[in-house]
């Protein structure tokens, strides 16, 4: 049975999550961060990867699943949470619920593709053989503002390219 955390743990634990998500976007991923925790101790913890591997497969949750599956020589992960700082996907949802999570910690809702809160509810699906605990929002002005400040960038940096494409074409008479 899982223990039961206290509101710093939570933070602290969040707060790891949210330092993964950071070094996402150091090297130009999505900034999403997640760790597994079981017994009040860090299993595993990971950051999007999809672009570097080209494989969108490398989301931040699955990451960490995976690996805490690794560490803990099982697939099943019954005394385990997830922090991750934004709504897991269908995809993360549904390896989240086959490997008996017990808790799922998350930032910031996606609106676009959630699978947990915002379009779907996969984990606490009574239909399914399994069901996880949300806890929705932890530390998610945190988490948005990432995501925010990722993408502002991405618009700024795609205007930016766009702009000196127009100059050059200007230059050599091209329009």
């Amino acid at each position: 049975m899982a223990v039961p955390l206290t509101a710093n743990q939570v933070n602290y634990f969040m707060g790891l999550a949210l330092a993964e998500a950071r070094k996402a976007a150091m090297i130009g991923e999505v900034p999403i961060g997640a760790v597994v925790v079981q017994d009040g101790q860090v299993v595993s913890r990971a950051f999007n990867l999809r672009e570097h591997m080209q494989d969108g497969s490398q989301h931040a949750e699955y990451q960490a699943i995976i690996e805490a599956n690794r560490q803990l020589h099982s697939w099943r992960l019954p005394d385990a949470q997830l922090f991750v700082t934004l709504e897991p996907c269908i995809m993360c949802a549904g390896l989240i619920q086959q490997t008996r999570l017990t808790d799922v910690y998350y930032g910031a809702d996606d609106p676009k593709a959630g699978g947990v809160t915002s379009m779907y509810e996969l984990l606490t699906d009574k239909r399914l053989n399994h069901q996880v605990n949300v806890h929705v929002g932890v530390r998610a002005d945190e988490a948005s503002a990432l995501l925010k400040q990722f993408f502002k960038a991405v618009r700024q940096r795609k205007k930016a390219e766009k702009r000196r494409q127009r100059l050059a074409a200007e230059n050599t008479g091209q329009k």
